[in-house]
């Protein structure tokens, strides 16, 4: 073939395309100008980062240049991932207290020629990179851009690129501001960037600490409304992750485990599935310890998780607190590591004038003066792993006024050294250590295992050699708090949980390495640890229920494995601590206001085992299984369970409990209030029997189970002639009584009326459920109840009483008659 010549006119049509764009009318091009532009943007060096600023070296160099603050990023930290977490670290009143996360999402920082950007990285979907999808998961997870920044400069040995931050932390970002959740409470509108500003930003090795005070107009502030603003500090702590991410476990719900999800494209089924891997620190072998520890060796780990105590914590709090740190140990060792997790007291200002709590590599806990009775232990976990990077727990000081508030109104019926309001340092002290161990597990990757208590049987718990090897239950991990099961005579029992059976179960589950196994291969093996204990209670997870109790034998607050029983015994307790208290709180010079809390605190005791007994009717229990485990994961309570729940009930609450009605403590803390207390301790648990949801279950229970349940007919029968007992005998109807049953035809009125609200776990259609007839029924039981009653009534405020109720019932019944 021949190779023609390219004619002149074809030569200069090529040309022409080839050569670079002429200016036009004299302008040059618009998008070389804006390169130009640009480019003429970016300053020397020594122009940004004058003389005058202040740097801080660390994961970024910070400059400070007056009150303009830039980041210079190293070019070696482009594209890694950056994991932000945001918290409210000082709050406006009544907007809770500071240090809970409000944002987490993972960041990475972007280079363009003369931008920077600051894009959100999401690990919610994933697939290999080896798999043909992976393409398909890449395009549906385009990354967001949160921030763009102009190039200010590059650095000294351009290496390095400098731009300015204050727009990032100053303008209304609002994943690093007031989450939304606080924004629609408060009807939130603007952000007012006159009155928000930066406070500091610090920079350590692997993180930068960046707080800021932001002003918000409110329609509805929680406080000082006059002013129509809140301003609270923002902290972001933007952390560099690991480069090589830790091995995952992954998460089986039959043991109780902080996690995360992922959807995973990648895998093999039929559809996309989440796949959720535990929360928990790297905890690996040395590669000289390799063989000892295969041989069953304890050894001591690669990096050990160690926690300093706060400089501003206590001198005489310290000890007790490294001890609950360091109580662990011995979950650890069923691991196969020793010395897993210390405690240490941080570097003095002049051993170490850099040492911060805020560095990440750091974990602390953290003394905070403040009146909030509560301790609480978060932490910071690798999203792409489930790794923990560092975990501060919060205590603060009001703490032992909840703990001596629960020891004293727990155990003081058997215990002298809870009988005060002013606890010996060495009691207080081991209430501290109980504390700090529960926090601790926390921050280990334990969820509250609110189904432990239940494992041991009731008269267990006053036994000197049951409670002293095994504590108040099989976790430290449940709300297990103190012993009120023994009675005066049991002796020397044990008081509390310590790190018990399911917690050294549950470490050694989620941290014994299993180094030649990857993460899919090792579920063979953790699933046959679970089945190995699937029928000991001892190694039960139980996890802790919100919108309603469900479950009865996985409860807060509550011993043992008979609610009925174990109540009778902290009732018991509470009728010895009443006729004590004003000699228990007893002090010359004094007002009552101990006086008046202690007694609340007895009031709040005896409410908690109503609540305990009361989940038994309707109750479900829920058993966690797989499907190579035989029987139900769900199994409705027994009849008789529920009969007899109901009928302590009747007698320890609904027949007035006249042993809290103490005139000789009313005369000194209160001018009136008796009457309506008890008819609120009475109603509160009277409207929890009859919740939709509760009612719902006893139907479907009797759909199910036909004889061999407590059907609501049976229950709501026994309920009113309980209520109503006066009408059988015609006796006085006192006070207290009129209350209560005034509050029962209102509770019936409300079922009759109203549907459904709130996060109620078990959902009903009212209208069309049997709720409502059913409730018909037993009001035109209840009135036909009253019209034969009335005529043997003698006592005329118990007439005027049930007439009265006659009225209001015909009004429920009749509303649209005139």
């Amino acid at each position: 073939m021949k190779i023609r010549a390219l004619t002149p006119l074809l030569l200069l049509f090529i040309l022409s395309c080839a050569a670079p764009k002429k200016a036009i009318n004299g302008k040059a091009d618009s998008a070389d100008a804006k390169t130009e532009k640009d480019k003429s943007s970016i300053k020397p060096y020594d122009k940004v980062i004058t003389k005058d600023a202040k740097t801080d070296d660390g994961l970024f160099k910070v400059h400070t240049v007056k009150e303009d603050f830039f980041y210079e990023i190293p070019d070696s930290l482009f594209g890694r991932e950056l994991l932000m977490v945001t918290r409210i670290a000082k709050t406006a009143t009544n907007i809770g207290f500071g240090g809970g996360k409000t944002n987490t999402q993972v960041l990475r920082w972007e280079k363009k020629p003369n931008k920077v950007l600051l894009r959100v990285v999401s690990h919610q979907i994933f697939a290999a990179d080896s798999l043909p999808i992976y393409e398909a998961v890449v395009n549906s997870n385009f990354e967001p851009v949160l921030f763009t920044f102009d190039v200010k400069a590059l650095g000294k040995d351009s290496t390095s690129t400098v731009v300015q931050v204050n727009k990032l932390f100053e303008s209304d970002v609002r994943p690093l501001g007031m989450p939304k959740h606080y924004r629609d409470r408060y009807k939130i509108t603007t952000m007012d960037k006159e009155r928000s500003y930066i406070e500091t930003i610090k920079s350590y090795p692997l993180n930068i600490e960046s707080r800021h005070v932001k002003t918000y107009a409110a329609k509805e502030p929680p406080s000082n409304s006059a002013v129509g603003s809140i301003s609270v500090e923002m902290n972001n702590s933007m952390v560099l992750l690991p480069k090589e991410p830790m091995k995952r476990r992954y998460f089986d719900e039959r043991v109780g485990w902080f996690a995360r999800g992922q959807t995973d494209y990648g895998l093999e089924n039929h559809e996309s599935k989440t796949v959720k891997y535990l929360d928990r620190w790297r905890l690996e072998v040395r590669d000289e310890d390799r063989a000892a520890f295969e041989r069953g060796e304890l050894v001591v780990p690669k990096k050990q998780i160690v926690y300093y105590i706060d400089r501003a914590t206590p001198v005489k709090w310290r000890k007790y607190i490294k001890q609950g740190i360091e109580d662990w140990q011995v979950a650890f060792e069923a691991a196969g590591f020793k010395d897993a997790i210390i405690a240490k007291d941080p570097p003095t200002v002049e051993e170490d004038p850099e040492w911060s709590p805020e560095d990440v590599r750091y974990s602390v806990v953290r003394y905070l003066a403040s009146p909030i009775p509560n301790a609480n232990g978060p932490h910071v976990s690798d999203p792409r792993s489930g790794e923990i990077l560092e975990s501060d727990i919060n205590w603060y000081h009001n703490v032992m006024t909840l703990l001596r508030n629960w020891f004293f109104v727990q155990t003081a019926a058997i215990n002298p050294d809870a009988r005060g309001v002013a606890f010996k340092d060495e009691i207080m002290g081991r209430l501290i250590r109980f504390v700090s161990s529960h926090e601790v597990g926390h921050t280990l990757g334990l969820p509250h295992n609110m189904g432990s208590s239940v494992a041991y049987p009731v008269d267990s718990l006053r036994s000197i050699d049951f409670t002293k090897k095994y504590g108040t239950a099989p976790s430290i991990m449940d709300y297990a708090r103190f012993n009120y099961i023994a009675q005066p005579g049991d002796g020397d029992v044990a008081l509390m949980p310590n790190i018990g059976v399911y917690d050294k179960y549950a470490i050694n589950w989620g941290y014994r390495p299993l180094p030649h196994l990857t993460a899919e291969e090792e579920k063979e093996t953790l699933d046959s640890w679970i089945l190995e204990h699937a029928a000991d209670p001892m190694y039960r997870f139980g996890k802790q229920q919100s919108g309603g109790v469900i479950d009865p034998s996985s409860q807060t607050e509550d011993l043992g494995d008979d609610a009925v029983k174990a109540s009778m015994y902290g009732i018991s307790n509470l009728k010895l601590l009443v006729p004590k208290l004003i000699e228990y709180t007893r002090e010359d010079g004094k007002n009552y206001d101990d006086l008046s809390e202690m007694y609340n605190q007895v009031v709040a005791q005896f409410n908690r085992y109503m609540g305990h007994v009361t989940a038994n009717i309707g109750g479900v229990y829920e058993y966690y299984k797989t499907y190579d485990q035989e029987g139900a994961v769900y199994t409705h309570v027994a009849k008789d369970k529920q009969e007899e729940s109901l009928a302590f009930l009747q007698e320890q609450l609904f027949a007035t409990p006249e042993w809290l009605l103490d005139e000789d403590i009313f005369n000194k803390i209160q001018f009136d209030g008796s009457i309506e207390n008890i008819r609120k301790m009475q109603e509160r648990t009277l409207n929890d029997i009859l919740d939709f949801g509760r009612l719902a279950r006893i139907i479907e229970n009797e759909s199910i189970n036909g004889k061999n349940s407590y059907s609501l007919l049976e229950m709501m029968e026994d309920l009113r002639k309980g209520i109503f007992e006066e009408l059988k005998t015609a006796a006085p109807i006192d006070t207290y009584r009129r209350n209560l049953q005034r509050v029962y035809i209102n509770r019936l009125s409300y079922l009759m009326s109203n549907e459904q609200k709130g996060r109620n776990r078990t959902k009903v259609d009212v209208n069309l459920s049997d709720i409502r007839s059913v409730a018909r029924a037993e009001l035109i039981a209840l009135d036909n109840d009253i019209r034969r009653a009335l005529g043997r009534t003698t006592d005329r405020m118990s007439k005027i009483h049930l007439l009265d109720l006659r009225e209001r019932i015909d009004v429920i019944l009749n509303p649209y008659a005139k």
